[in-house]
Formats: structure tokens, C-alpha cells, sequence
């Protein structure tokens, strides 16, 4: 079945931007009620450099075709690598790895430097002992506000059976989750 075209979709690139009554600090405390999981998303770029990232901004997007999308700040360094990178994997963290999310969050370092890495079926880094990994390639991207969306088809996927995830809620880590 075919949409038809949206077109709230199309003026909005056209429409001035508007001053929220709210300040860009209380809209990320609003978002941060919002409980996530913790991503490192790992890349290779075409000449061999490892990139990789901590991020909450993934989402599934589609069953069939098997897509998925993360998204990344326009002032992020590793901006130029992902956008030239073909293939890259989701690393969804487990409740045991908040190191590797917090050095994968830091800035100015080799964020691989001592981390144990393997190569996926990609050619991007995967980390062991993540809950799920999602190998993919790269399908889109998209402009939007201070961010770029990644919109991803996802190759290869794999899940670790009854590992617990590591939680991003309120501007902290969770390990622990009572169900």
C-alpha cells in the first residue's frame, strides 16, 4: 500500500523555526524521563579508522525490509566518519558494560584503546558481551534540527539470551531492572 504524500511533511523544511516556551534544558530533563537503552554504534571508515560512540537514540523502524535508525549531533567529531561509512554496527550494551558506555561517551581519547573488539560480517567492530548486536548498512540519512538521522538496514543481528541491558533513565545508568 502506498501513502499518499504528506504535505504538513513538505512545508516543514520551509516554516520558520518557532521559540518553544520552554528552555533546551527542560526539554532534555523531559526527554530524559523517557527510559532508554545504551548503544555504542561502531564503525570503520574507508580508510581503516575505527570509529565508535555512545548512544540512546535508536529505534527499530521497519520488519520487512529490516531497518533501524540512530541519530547524531551535527557537532559530533565522528560525524565525517559515519557519514563516509558504509557499514556500521549497533551494539546494544549490557547491564555489566556501563564502562564501555561511559568511555565510548568521552571526547579527545581512542575510545578503542584496550577494548576488546572483533570484526563483524560487516567489516564494523563489534563489541562481546553486548545484548544484541545489529550489523548494518548504511541506507539513509537525513537532516533534522541539531541532529543527523542514520537510517540503517540491518545485515546481520544477534541477541544474547537472558542478559540483562543496561538502562539510561534521568540522566543515569540502571543495571538492575525489577520486572
Amino acid at each position: 500500500m502506498s501513502l499518499p504524500p504528506d504535505p504538513a511533511a513538505a512545508d516543514a523544511d520551509t516554516l520558520a523555526p518557532v521559540s518553544p516556551p520552554f528552555t533546551p534544558e527542560e526539554f532534555r530533563a523531559a526527554l530524559g524521563q523517557f527510559a532508554t537503552g545504551v548503544t555504542i554504534v561502531t564503525a570503520r571508515t574507508p580508510e581503516g579508522v575505527l570509529v565508535g560512540l555512545t548512544a540512546n537514540s535508536f529505534n527499530s523502524v521497519s520488519l520487512s525490509p529490516p531497518l533501524v535508525l540512530w541519530s547524531l549531533a551535527r557537532q559530533s567529531s565522528s560525524l565525517p566518519a559515519f557519514l563516509s561509512a558504509t557499514h556500521y554496527a549497533i551494539n546494544v550494551l549490557a547491564a555489566d558494560q556501563r564502562q564501555l558506555a561511559e568511555r565510548f561517551a568521552r571526547k579527545g581519547i581512542d575510545r578503542f584503546e584496550g577494548v576488546q573488539w572483533r570484526e563483524g560480517l560487516t567489516g564494523a567492530p563489534v563489541i562481546p558481551g553486548a545484548v544484541a548486536v545489529f550489523e548494518c548498512a548504511h541506507r539513509s540519512h537525513h537532516d533534522a534540527g541539531d541532529h543527523v538521522i542514520f537510517v540503517s538496514q540491518v545485515a546481520h543481528c544477534n541477541r544474547r539470551i537472558g542478559a540483562a541491558p543496561l538502562v539510561f533513565h534521568g540522566g543515569r545508568f540502571f543495571s538492575e531492572l525489577n520486572w
